[in-house]
């Protein structure tokens, strides 16, 4: 259902040409990064956590994975992500289709600056076969974030 929720919202926003289902699985960096043909650090993952009560995104570039000590200072707490068996009841995603599209209402929505490495990026569209080609402009209009942190650290 997620994926045809995030493939409307791209309709109606007249970008449904971005959407791209892929042959083989987009569920890890490495295999969304093969399967589209780009760098690891244009795939743009998102992350689940918690932030007291509330399920809060933040994407990320590929190549990068979360600082604890700078999660910490942003979040005013340690990282705790949002367990397997909720992320679709919390975020109203699945595992492996995770995206800042069409989610839950009650989510919010960072941007590691990590991101701005690239002028492409390709976040999933809501399962494990999809992504969206979009600018870092694009990316800003359609995810309906609430600001860019610095929370992640790169992967050596």
């Amino acid at each position: 259902m997620s994926y045809k929720n995030v493939k409307k919202y791209f309709e109606d926003a007249g970008l449904c040409e971005r959407v791209k289902v892929l042959e083989q699985s987009s569920a890890t960096v490495e295999m969304a990064a093969e399967a589209v043909g780009c760098e690891i650090k244009q795939i743009a993952k998102t992350l689940s956590f918690m932030v007291g009560d509330a399920p809060i995104l933040v994407v990320a570039a590929g190549n990068v994975k979360i600082d604890n000590k700078k999660y910490k200072t942003t979040f005013h707490q340690k990282s705790k992500m949002v367990s397997s068996e909720l992320v679709e009841e919390y975020i109203g995603h699945d595992i492996g289709g995770v995206c800042p599209f069409a989610v839950n209402p009650n989510v919010s929505i960072y941007l590691d600056i990590s991101l701005k490495e690239n002028d492409i990026i390709y976040p999933g569209a809501g399962n494990e076969n999809s992504v969206v080609e979009l600018s870092i402009e694009e990316l800003e209009t359609h995810s309906s974030y609430k600001g860019w942190v610095d929370v992640c650290k790169k992967v050596s």
